[in-house]
């Protein structure tokens, strides 16, 4: 009786150490998002599983790739959620927010990150990398909330290979320099033989984003400068009297002019256009180097003569718009708050480290993926042309950087005005009355 009375109590002590531990632990766990204000490199990687929102679905293969290298190094694993042909990013995101199941990491463009970054996305004020790419940041309210994913330029892609060829000469892209100038070029093409020789690509994100963005990215080469005039037009001005949006109309009726799709504007697919660049039965395709992996498939070498013109806008050739194309950092990738782990927030922020410090990231970065990277010290240079031409142009100041902001819906909205534009189904008082329309009612 005594052996068990002592073994009773020896156990209720025991116990009730335990339960006084855990209580004490429990006490001290922080919120979950001071956990990911704190989450470092003590904490243990190994076998820990993030995901990542990718919504460049062109560099889909190549961030596994990566994924896989990432893994390999550290043992954690990171799975690549596509952003699926047609969903719209911020959609997706917010979607996977509300069913619970947020990803770690998602790749957005710069527009999104502003809207979600205070309520979703961790600070990343301090991180080491920031010092790597301090001119490509995008703060808010002076604090950093992303990682700027890539620099991304946009203008007229061309195939020198197909212009020479058509023509019979050389070329020279710097002789292309206003518009007056790309007219002259497009009539010589047809009249040689090449009857339609743009590609106009029919996506809403296309039209309603890369080529109508032109009229507020070229207001001054800035993202102040494009947030001014989105001001005024939501303050009521007349895009008709606005210049850069007649420049843009004028060149966007060149484009319908010479389009391959002349006849059926809305049955352009998207990767025939990279299909016919390539094999030069198209000499130009309004885009940006995000295209090159759909080039590539489609029989480009990277040997091969591609560039970029500008989106001429006028015919004065000192304007930037006329001597340079636009190039920024489009894509941004932030770091979950609400959802993640203490853990995942630190294999997260060691996957951004391992991309900008490490030789393995550096260089799949640019050369599995045909990224051009925002951050100054990774020491790869693009293999591909278009890559190549843009860092070209960086060094020789013919970029000039400007993200404008606007609300997710933009790019449909605007998209579908610029497809019934395209389809001669409006003008431009139509096109001008629906771009007034839309930025009245995001001042309400």
């Amino acid at each position: 009786m005594k052996k068990k009375s002592v073994r009773l109590v020896f156990i209720t002590l025991v116990a009730l150490a335990l339960l006084f531990g855990c209580s004490k632990k429990q006490e001290s766990i922080p919120s979950t998002t001071d956990q990911a204000k704190n989450a470092g490199t003590t904490t243990n990687k190994q076998q820990v599983a993030i995901t990542f929102l990718n919504s460049k679905g062109e560099i889909q293969e190549g961030l596994e790739q990566m994924a896989e290298a990432y893994e390999k190094e550290t043992g954690s694993k990171v799975t690549i959620v596509a952003c699926g042909a047609g969903e719209v990013p911020y959609t997706k995101v917010t979607t996977m927010y509300n069913s619970g199941n947020a990803p770690t990491m998602a790749m957005l463009d710069t527009t999104d990150i502003v809207a979600l970054a205070k309520e979703y996305s961790l600070e990343l004020t301090d991180e080491k990398w920031t010092a790597e790419c301090e001119s490509q940041l995008t703060k808010i309210e002076g604090k950093v909330y992303s990682f700027p994913f890539c620099i991304e330029g946009r203008g007229i892609i061309f195939n020198q290979d197909a212009i020479e060829k058509t023509l019979g000469h050389s070329w020279d892209p710097s002789s292309c320099n206003n518009y007056s100038a790309f007219k002259s070029l497009l009539a010589e093409l047809r009249s040689k033989g090449m009857k339609n020789p743009v590609f106009l690509a029919k996506e809403d994100w296309s039209l309603g984003a890369h080529q109508l963005g032109f009229i507020y990215d070229a207001y001054d080469g800035t993202t102040a400068g494009s947030a001014k005039i989105i001001s005024q037009l939501e303050g009521g001005l007349d895009p008709l009297s606005y210049n850069r949006f007649n420049q843009f109309v004028d060149t966007l009726d060149l484009l319908m002019e010479y389009n391959y799709y002349k006849t059926d504007p809305l049955g352009a697919n998207y990767d025939e256009g990279a299909l016919r660049l390539a094999e030069g039965e198209v000499a130009f395709w309004p885009n940006g180097c995000w295209a090159w992996p759909n080039i590539a498939e489609g029989g480009a070498s990277t040997e091969g003569k591609f560039g970029f013109l500008p989106f001429f806008l006028g015919d004065d050739t000192s304007d930037f718009a006329n001597n340079s194309i636009e190039a920024a950092p489009s894509k941004q990738v932030m770091i979950d708050k609400k959802q993640a782990s203490l853990e995942q927030v630190a294999v997260a922020k060691d996957f951004l480290d391992w991309i900008v410090y490490k030789t393995t990231g550096q260089q799949m970065m640019v050369e599995t993926c045909a990224i051009i990277p925002a951050c100054k010290n990774n020491p790869f240079t693009p293999k591909d042309p278009l890559g190549k031409d843009i860092v070209k142009k960086m060094a020789e100041g013919k970029t000039f950087s400007s993200s404008f902001i606007a609300p997710s819906d933009h790019w449909s909205a605007m998209g579908a005005a610029v497809q019934k534009y395209i389809a001669l189904k409006s003008d431009r008082n139509g096109l001008a009355k629906d771009l007034s329309s839309y930025w009245k009612k995001q001042a309400k």
